[in-house]
């Protein structure tokens, strides 16, 4: 059904900024916190966000990442993946930037505010020495769709990275996703085998390594989409499936949907340790380093597949619930 939407109704709260809309017979209420990032992305009634979306540096590491001390190296990413701080947002409506519509400066709005597009620009600032600063950018369109941009800029004297990405994590557990792009577990230098395609994985699966390790990772993606029943709120009776839409623009991306932050499969050495599945890590990826495979004892992925953390990487992608 096409969106009837004339504008998105707009709520400049004290701390946070509320978009609100309807697209065909789908309901979307967003919340943008001015301290911490996107607090809520409720589409169709239900709720897709269980954190604020972050930056993510850090991949779990590989039997091959070990083998050539890749964390020994690089292991202050896993730390900026940990913890980042939000230094500042900007607003900007219907393609003007407005002041920081906090309070008292919301005072001046009303309870009936309205725009085409709303787009709030959040910079990130990492706990590496030296620091990088990260800039995450959402555009709301009115049909509810969300322009979504990452830019890292790099810094010189900094370790390869193993990852560039943004981290999604979600109140429960997905049936499963959808993808079109290539078959298989792929990463950049591990692409060769994967067939072109759209591809459906049941559940949320975690390969079965003998070690726990990054996994489910697939390159060269044109879009995907992600689809849970379950949710947090135990006053529902009714279990509606509903789906999570993502779509490259300019560049094709790559993702992984897992059940565990790299965190988790970092801390167990087998995968009767791993907690209990409860939450939906999709991580959207602007770069991602090769898994090597030369052999496991020392020598380093291929120069090709490094992460250089001292160049900029820009990436882009949209949501549409």
């Amino acid at each position: 059904m096409a969106c009837t939407n004339k504008a998105l109704k707009i709520v400049y709260g004290d701390s946070t900024l509320g978009i609100h809309g309807m697209c065909g017979e789908k309901d979307f209420h967003y919340i943008f916190s001015y301290a911490k990032g996107f607090e809520s992305l409720v589409s169709d009634g239900k709720e897709w966000l269980y954190r604020s979306p972050v930056p993510a540096f850090w991949r779990a590491l590989t039997d091959n990442d070990r083998g050539n001390s890749f964390h020994l190296k690089s292991g202050m990413w896993l730390a900026a993946d940990m913890f980042i701080r939000c230094i500042g947002a900007r607003v900007v409506a219907d393609g003007a930037e407005i002041p920081m519509p906090v309070a008292p400066e919301n005072n001046k709005y009303s309870d009936n505010e309205t725009a085409e597009s709303m787009k709030i620009v959040y910079t990130y600032e990492t706990i590496t020495v030296p620091s990088v600063q990260v800039q995450v950018s959402y555009e709301v369109d009115i049909e509810g769709g969300i322009m979504v941009c990452a830019h890292y800029f790099g810094k010189e004297d900094l370790p390869q990275l193993p990852v560039f990405g943004l981290r999604f994590l979600m109140p429960t557990c997905a049936d499963k996703f959808v993808y079109e792009g290539l078959s298989g577990e792929t990463y950049p230098d591990r692409m060769a085998g994967g067939i072109k395609g759209v591809y459906e994985v049941e559940g949320l699966p975690v390969t079965p390594y003998m070690v726990p390790q990054d996994c489910g990772m697939h390159m060269d993606t044109t879009w995907a989409e992600i689809y849970r029943s379950s949710e947090l709120d135990n006053t529902r009776k009714e279990r509606k499936q509903t789906v999570l839409r993502l779509e490259a623009c300019e560049k094709n991306f790559a993702f992984s949907c897992l059940p565990y932050t790299p965190c988790e499969l970092e801390n167990a050495f087998h995968h009767e340790e791993l907690p209990p599945a409860r939450r939906t890590v999709l991580t959207v990826y602007g770069a991602v380093r090769g898994v090597g495979g030369i052999d496991s004892w020392g020598a380093d992925v291929e120069s090709a597949y490094h992460v250089d953390a001292t160049k900029d990487i820009e990436f882009s992608f949209r949501i549409k619930p």
